[in-house]
């Protein structure tokens, strides 16, 4: 008896699980459309037929917003997976060809971008003059997700990098964090102040979402603050020095960005920790064994020279 006859499992297409992996990440079909370069209907397509190759429902669509069913999550982190080792094939072959040249997607946080990003493309412009670089300004979260899946290749945050996938971390350099006050305020100007003094201030913070914002509460809650805090919260410094100057509280500002957001006005104080001050350390970010892996570091040891006119503290 001849065995019964099955039809022939289709695989799914690398714009299929693309797509998908759009819409599992931002949850909104007209967002991961505009992510990935497709029209909202040509986004919904992709996303059904690769339900109907799987057989399986992927995604529930409301009149709000997009759930991903269970099944849904794993097969968003296999597609992870698959798009991530695509790249790292485009992206061995594009290295063996020749080092420095060729798309770079370098993602960069907020709290870092304004005041590193004119150092890098200096160095870019100068020594990697055939280097076709990509510059995403986002927050870590977004920016691990991009790494992992593919979409970025390099990353410059707060380390140690935490997210979707194991990472391999570059450590560039240390920066202390400073205290910015009003010029009247009673500890305005002093270079000796201890951690504890924020016990009895009203430090004003970013916005969830920023690693800054996580930092400033570790620090808080080391000398034993109140964290819980008021309703105040800014999307990023220049707006969170500008509360500080309206007298609303005060704040803490990476030393890296001082001079560009306090020297703006008059109304603004540096306040400097007794050592060692709280900080963070800063440096690059990519996946582990990506092919171009000896470039990476080569472009971090020429960054950290360029990064020496700053206030930091190189890590070699």
């Amino acid at each position: 008896m001849s065995s019964p006859q099955h039809p022939k499992a289709r695989t799914p297409t690398i714009a299929q699980l693309r797509a998908f992996l759009a819409v599992a990440e931002h949850r909104h079909f007209r967002d991961a459309a505009s992510a990935v370069g497709l029209s909202q209907p040509a986004l919904s397509g992709a996303v059904a037929a690769l339900e109907e190759i799987l057989d399986t429902q992927l995604v529930e669509r409301t009149t709000r917003k997009v759930i991903i069913t269970p099944l849904g999550e794993r097969v968003a982190e296999h597609a992870r997976r698959v798009l991530a080792s695509l790249h790292d094939l485009t992206e061995e072959v594009e290295a063996a060809r020749r080092p420095f040249t060729g798309p770079l997607h370098l993602g960069v946080i907020p709290t870092v971008a304004p005041y590193l990003l004119p150092a890098v493309l200096r160095l870019v412009r100068s020594s990697y003059p055939d280097l076709d670089l990509h510059v995403h300004e986002e927050r870590t979260p977004s920016l691990l997700e991009g790494l992992a899946a593919g979409r970025l290749d390099l990353l410059l945050l707060a380390l140690p990098a935490s997210g979707v996938a194991p990472t391999r971390d570059i450590p560039l350099f240390d920066e202390d964090f400073v205290l910015v006050t009003p010029p009247d305020h009673e500890l305005a100007g002093r270079t000796d102040v201890p951690r504890d003094v924020l016990l009895d201030l009203d430090v004003l913070l970013l916005e969830e979402g920023h690693c800054l914002r996580d930092q400033a509460l570790d620090i808080c809650r080391e000398v034993g603050a109140d964290t819980s805090g008021g309703s105040t919260r800014a999307a990023g410094l220049s707006t969170l020095v500008q509360l500080v100057a309206g007298g609303l509280g005060v704040t803490l500002l990476p030393a890296t960005a001082l001079d560009v957001e306090a020297g703006r006005t008059d109304r603004l104080a540096a306040v400097r920790f007794a050592a060692p001050a709280p900080g963070r350390r800063i440096g690059l970010a990519t996946r582990p064994g990506s092919a171009r892996s000896t470039e990476y570091e080569r472009f971090a040891a020429s960054l950290r020279e360029v990064l020496r006119e700053l206030p930091v503290r190189i890590v070699t």
